[in-house]
């Protein structure tokens, strides 16, 4: 989802594009050969199911509702966001999406309305992933997984940790689903997951324009943009050695030929 924010290398690129066919591995990427196949399926049970899906989804839901889904998807994440900020030390940023699910939950009727925001209480985006980052643990290894799609392995810990029994009061929907069968359930996670990939739609031609290698560029606008979410948009320390993992132009050295 973090799709919609991908910075465009399309000038680079296309200089580049005459070496392309010849790649070297990065090192941030060493199982390059797992993840290219990942994706190219992922690619193809997208194009046979959930864009169809999607499409249908964006053009018979009218934009308050879809609003409102969001809304009430989003608003169970701010617990998890807040806890995050305050484990960084992020005070304020914390009490702040401590507040929003508390407002967003009683005067936004469950999250439908985005109360929080009227009243200058802006999301947050910390998860578990950048407080790993910032309590030093290293990154690991660029992943591309089913159903997923780009992660790393510090980043993977981190997105499954709020699924453990322990941590499953860091998602407040929990309560509301625990009760549905498996049918009500699923599909109540399939709105969600169509509503997501409904919301990357427009972002598609930029994309499809911009990488004659769509894989490189996906995988060099994860990393930047995890970059810049771990040190809040700060310039990179020269000698911060984790951020090397994320800091390399993908857009130029993915397509540099291995005889350079």
């Amino acid at each position: 989802m973090s799709l919609r924010n991908s910075l465009i290398f399309l000038g680079a690129l296309c200089c580049l594009s005459g070496c392309a066919t010849q790649r070297a591995p990065m090192e941030q990427d060493p199982y390059e050969g797992f993840n290219r196949a990942m994706f190219t399926m992922n690619e193809k049970m997208d194009a046979a199911l959930l864009k169809p899906v999607a499409k249908g989804y964006d053009a018979a839901v009218p934009l308050p509702v879809k609003m409102g889904l969001g809304n009430f998807f989003n608003n169970s994440g701010d617990l998890s966001r807040g806890l995050n900020a305050l484990l960084q030390g992020k005070v304020g940023e914390g009490m702040t999406g401590f507040a929003r699910i508390l407002i967003n939950s009683t005067l936004g009727l469950l999250g439908l309305f985005d109360v929080a925001s009227e009243m200058g209480l802006e999301q947050g985006d910390e998860d578990f992933g950048q407080t790993f980052a910032v309590w030093g643990m290293a990154s690991g290894p660029y992943l591309y997984l089913p159903f997923m799609g780009p992660s790393c392995a510090r980043d993977l810990v981190g997105s499954g940790i709020i699924y453990l029994y322990p941590f499953r009061p860091l998602r407040p929907i929990h309560y509301l689903t625990e009760n549905l069968d498996q049918v009500e359930y699923y599909s109540l996670y399939s709105v969600q997951v169509v509503g997501i990939r409904a919301s990357m739609l427009p972002a598609e031609s930029i994309l499809e324009g911009a990488s004659w290698d769509k894989y490189a560029y996906l995988r060099g606008a994860y990393l930047q943009r995890r970059a810049a979410q771990i040190r809040d948009g700060k310039p990179a320390p020269l000698s911060e050695d984790d951020d090397d993992f994320y800091d390399d132009d993908d857009s130029e050295s993915s397509v540099k030929s291995e005889d350079e």
